[in-house]
């Protein structure tokens, strides 16, 4: 029965990422990339059925993961509004979320495999598994780790649910609401501050590129020693 129920659920989600993956290229969505007035101008094409397709691309940002849920954020904010941006998104990317957790869950190493790949299942995996609420705290709300992989892999863990869900809850929206806050221009600032606020994103986006792999390294790392620490040395016979 269970072996039954894997394959109904590796069939569906197989079928129904193809479909969406049709209908967004022949619709030329990834020629739309480039920037969120472009992506603005391809949701507003579908009008009045926008905001359906807004969250369906958010929601899918989260699973495929080649869609940038923040660049569609800012876009959906010129079209919605900074609120209304806001909820579909971050429902849309909590579902998500609890999406490919479950399915992790359900269909075991081999589906996070699969998504995640072996190598990057055996860096994050053991360490989700010791740390599990700090580090999911940590992982979602720093820029530079890869949030919904973490979520595929931390199915395979003992995280229960709920805890995971509260987790997502209140650390995944933050820098969603920033997003559809520029996005909507709702956020009024002064021309040098716009000038400060980019030279400081132009900073921090040069620091993750150039320091982003050595700060998770090393926070890795840590937590690694950690738990060598409390596990302690093997106990003599």
């Amino acid at each position: 029965m269970k072996a039954r129920r894997t394959i109904l659920l590796v069939a569906v989600l197989v079928a129904a990422l193809a479909a969406a993956g049709i209908f967004l290229y022949t619709t030329g969505f990834f020629q739309h990339l480039s920037s969120p007035e472009d992506m603005a101008a391809y949701i507003d094409g579908f009008s009045p059925f926008g905001q359906i397709l807004f969250f369906l691309l958010q929601l899918l940002s989260v699973i495929v993961a080649p869609i940038p849920s923040n660049l569609s954020a800012a876009a959906g904010a010129m079209l919605f509004g900074m609120w209304e941006t806001f909820a579909l998104t971050f429902s849309a990317v909590l579902l998500g979320s609890m999406i490919v957790f479950l399915l992790a869950r359900q269909l075991g190493r081999p589906f996070a495999d699969r998504f995640v790949g072996r190598h990057v299942s055996e860096k994050y995996l053991d360490i989700i598994q010791r740390k599990q609420d700090p580090f999911l705290v940590l992982v979602f709300l720093m820029p530079f780790f890869p949030d919904d992989i973490i979520c595929i892999l931390a199915g395979l863990t003992t995280v229960p649910t709920r805890r995971f869900f509260l987790i997502a809850l209140f650390t995944r929206p933050w820098g969603l609401l920033v997003s559809c806050a520029v996005g909507s221009a709702t956020v009024a600032i002064p021309w040098w501050g716009m000038v400060l606020i980019g030279l400081a994103a132009a900073a921090v986006f040069v620091v993750g590129m150039k320091y982003g792999d050595v700060l998770e390294a090393r926070l890795l790392q840590r937590f690694g020693k950690e738990g060598d620490k409390k596990e302690g040395p093997p106990a003599e016979a």
